[in-house]
């Protein structure tokens, strides 16, 4: 995974010497030193795919927006924050005047407040950018964030909280974790089943421990967080989304609200509804590698010589034991099937597009059985 050096010293997270205990080997990613991986990416990886992985993910920004900030968030962004049942998680896009992706983020109403996590590295240009349209919005940096990400993480975390295997994806509430107030989610960013878990920074440790003793569970870094995203087909903002992509372009049209595609009235409308109406020029697609050598973000996508795309997200599926990618190729070419190369270093290699994500998703939604 690219890894971005950080412009200021490295800030810590709160598990920091946790983290250093049990072995990881750390890195700087969005201004904090933060675990890459413990006893390796891919062994990490299958772990949460069979049993239940621990991510430190406390470099997120979490934010409460007042009740009553409903109309001036949704100036921001094309979700229904209006129409948000409580408990109810959306994921949603903070927009440009072009409808470019400044972040994408997770907003869920609760009793008192709006609650966001918005991305790590652009956490702070969203603050600012809430401000000045006339949000009070409050930075928890007091909070730390866990994600318990797998098959086994239900039952694992039911045993410190009980009723919290009753939520679906999705959806949230407020729960008692050793003896402290914890906001737990069922949802998360690995296409596993599982849970992300707001505490204080003064009690995460205690949090992580409990969970680490349970056999189940295990430490996973950032390297194997990308690889199941990846597998998940979920994009990565600063790579798959920037400010050059709209949501149409890449693939995330769900996350245009029924009624904002009629009523518009975010940043953008204008290109967005267009292009979902019409059709993009490009969009995001999923490719699978011929051989063995991964492909990396940057690689060009040529056709007759010619470069006509980019790989956006790139690496080895340790669940699939073969390479896969993510790129932004013309409309033309982004039917399932297709065939395409793709240059690294002067050689070519074929890679085909097909559906994502690349491995099943295991949410447990609602109706599924309790």
């Amino acid at each position: 995974m690219s890894v971005p050096e950080p412009a200021d010293a490295e800030l810590l997270l709160p598990l920091d010497a946790l983290h250093r205990a049990l072995g990881a080997r750390m890195v700087p990613f969005a201004g904090y030193a933060m675990p890459i991986q413990y006893d390796g990416i891919i062994a990490e990886h299958q772990w949460t795919r069979e049993h239940a992985g621990l991510f430190d993910v406390s470099h997120m920004g979490q934010l409460e927006l007042p009740l009553g900030s409903d109309l001036a968030l949704e100036a921001l962004l094309p979700g229904d924050i209006t129409g948000l049942r409580e408990g109810v998680l959306r994921y949603s896009l903070l927009l440009d005047a072009s409808g470019g992706i400044l972040d994408d983020l997770m907003v869920t109403r609760r009793a008192d407040d709006l609650y966001l996590v918005v991305n790590g590295a652009v956490k702070h240009a969203d603050i600012a950018l809430l401000r000045g349209a006339g949000i009070d919005v409050r930075y928890r940096d007091d909070l730390a964030l866990l994600a318990l990400q797998g098959p086994a993480a239900a039952r694992v975390l039911a045993a410190h909280a009980p009723g919290v295997a009753d939520l679906r994806f999705m959806r949230a509430a407020a729960f008692t974790l050793l003896g402290q107030p914890a906001w737990i989610s069922r949802s998360g960013y690995t296409g596993e089943d599982g849970f992300e878990i707001s505490v204080a920074a003064d009690s995460v440790e205690a949090v992580a421990r409990a969970l680490l003793a349970d056999a189940e569970v295990r430490p996973v870094g950032l390297g194997a967080r990308d690889s199941l995203r990846l597998e998940a087909g979920l994009p990565l903002y600063g790579h798959d989304l920037t400010p050059t992509i709209n949501p149409v372009e890449a693939g995330l049209s769900f996350a245009i609200s029924k009624r904002r595609k009629v009523e518009g009235g975010f940043p953008g409308a204008g290109i967005v509804l267009r292009d979902l109406l019409h059709g993009s020029a490009r969009r995001r697609v999923g490719l699978r590698i011929d051989g063995r050598q991964p492909v990396r973000e940057g690689a060009h996508i040529v056709e007759n010589g010619v470069a006509v795309g980019e790989v956006t997200s790139g690496g080895f599926g340790p669940a699939l034991g073969r390479p896969i990618a993510m790129a932004y190729v013309p409309a033309a070419l982004a039917a399932d099937g297709t065939r395409l190369q793709i240059d690294v270093r002067g050689r070519l290699l074929d890679a085909t597009v097909v559906p994502m994500p690349f491995f099943p998703k295991s949410y447990v939604r609602e109706g599924a059985p309790r």
